[in-house]
């Protein structure tokens, strides 16, 4: 999957409409469009400065409805921010399925056409892998780029003042991706030689995770100014 195959529609949080929150309020929704349209609006408040902390109240008044008209779809602000956790992870976890998907594809083609052998073999498989890990790490950050609240979610800035088990689920799901990214790595790790492959996968997938934390605490923390994508290819050509 190219940079160009992923779609603003793929990594953007879904939205039927164009119109600010408070508009939307007004109309006449279903139970699960008024549920969307509660998380659309607590995402766009996330991407104001100095949101880290988003009262119930607030959003209730943004959107020009009670409180009470809040918790007839969320039983706390925390289960709020989970619906938008559970958006990160199905959005991201999906993409990391199609890159997989592709990569095993265009290298299974590959080797056919050329009848490649067993050490051909090796050698793609092994270039697949970067790849691969390569355009995981692009998704996560294009998806920051393109989700600015969710960013203050995945960091954890969002998250410092709620319950504690979301942090905790954020954290699962880098170790989550970090485990792809080790699987990805493997074959080359093997293929090189090295005598601690298994070692030197999880050092590279780490790295990779750090960069990518990194990058998105900066894209948070400067207020959005410092993109995640800045000098990518370049930093990708470093590490890979």
């Amino acid at each position: 999957m190219s940079n160009a195959e992923l779609t603003s529609s793929q990594l953007s949080f879904p939205s039927a409409d164009n119109r600010e929150p408070a508009a939307l309020a007004r109309k006449r929704l279903k139970p699960g469009e008024r549920r969307e349209q509660i998380l659309q609006a607590l995402a766009q408040m996330l991407e104001q400065p100095g949101s880290e902390r988003i009262t119930t109240a607030a959003l209730a008044a943004r959107l020009e409805v009670s409180e009470a008209a809040l918790y007839r779809h969320f039983a706390s602000k925390a289960q709020m921010f989970e619906g938008l956790i559970e958006f990160i992870e199905h959005t991201v976890f999906s993409l990391v399925n199609q890159i997989a998907e592709r990569q095993s594809s265009s290298a299974t083609e590959g080797m056919v056409a050329a009848g490649a052998g067993p050490v051909l073999d090796a050698v793609t498989s092994a270039q697949a892998g970067v790849r691969q890990a390569g355009q995981v790490v692009t998704m996560l950050l294009q998806f920051a780029e393109k989700n600015p609240g969710m960013t203050r979610v995945m960091v954890g800035d969002a998250l410092v003042f709620e319950n504690e088990r979301l942090q905790q689920r954020m954290n699962q799901f880098f170790d989550k991706i970090e485990s792809s990214l080790k699987q990805s790595l493997r074959a080359g790790a093997e293929l090189s030689g090295s005598a601690t492959p298994s070692l030197d996968t999880q050092v590279r997938a780490s790295v990779l995770i750090a960069f990518v934390v990194g990058r998105l605490q900066r894209f948070a923390r400067s207020n959005f100014k410092r993109l995640p994508c800045e000098h990518l290819e370049a930093s990708l050509a470093l590490m890979l």
